[in-house]
């Protein structure tokens, strides 16, 4: 899980930030989180497919660094965490509109190479894919309906987008457990049936 978590650090920390200190150093902080997270990846060798959502973060938070210090005082600002996780849920959606969801070069870092051909690892990562999608979705609407609601409700904001991330993730690790489980089920039932004949 780490190496799904990781890549959402600029969007946790915006989330944080911005929610609690102001959008300026949310954005500047996540611009160079992901910054970062781009350069290690690229050092190590990993293709930019395994970087999507850190990508994602470097073109959505330069943009709204750059909002944030033209206008400081914009009305956007209110409704920016609304913004990042509708920005997210896009990024996800859209990774899958494509058939190359987001988490399948995330899976590679942990996965044996035979495997990512495999029907099972595209299902995997496509429901994987769907439930941070449609978390992402969910909370870009209760974030803006809050924001819409109580204008400067940055702590609320700030813990729909931590839930928003929390779920998802813990549904992917038990979704992983549940299907090792069935896989090694699996493997005990064809080595029972091959020693029976």
């Amino acid at each position: 899980m780490t190496g799904s978590v990781r890549g959402f650090l600029p969007w946790i920390a915006f989330a944080a930030l911005s929610g609690t200190v102001g959008w300026e150093t949310g954005a500047i902080t996540a611009v160079l989180l992901s910054l970062v997270l781009l350069q290690r990846d690229r050092r190590a060798g990993r293709g930019l497919d395994e970087n999507v959502i850190e990508l994602s973060a470097a073109v959505f938070f330069v943009v709204i660094a750059a909002l944030a210090a033209a206008a400081p005082h914009s009305p956007l600002r209110d409704g920016v965490g609304a913004l990042s996780s509708a920005w997210l849920a896009v990024t996800a959606w859209g990774s899958l509109a494509i058939a190359r969801p987001f988490t399948m070069g995330i899976a590679r870092r942990s996965v044996p190479e035979h495997f990512w051909d495999t029907p099972q690892f595209r299902r995997a990562n496509n429901v994987i894919t769907a439930v941070w999608a449609a978390s992402f979705t969910v909370t870009a609407l209760a974030a803006g309906a809050v924001d819409l609601a109580t204008p400067h409700a940055g702590l609320v904001t700030t813990l729909i987008q931590f839930t928003g991330f929390v779920v998802p993730a813990v549904f992917t690790v038990r979704y992983q457990q549940s299907r090792r489980r069935a896989a090694a089920q699996a493997r005990q039932q064809d080595a029972v049936l091959t020693t029976e004949r």
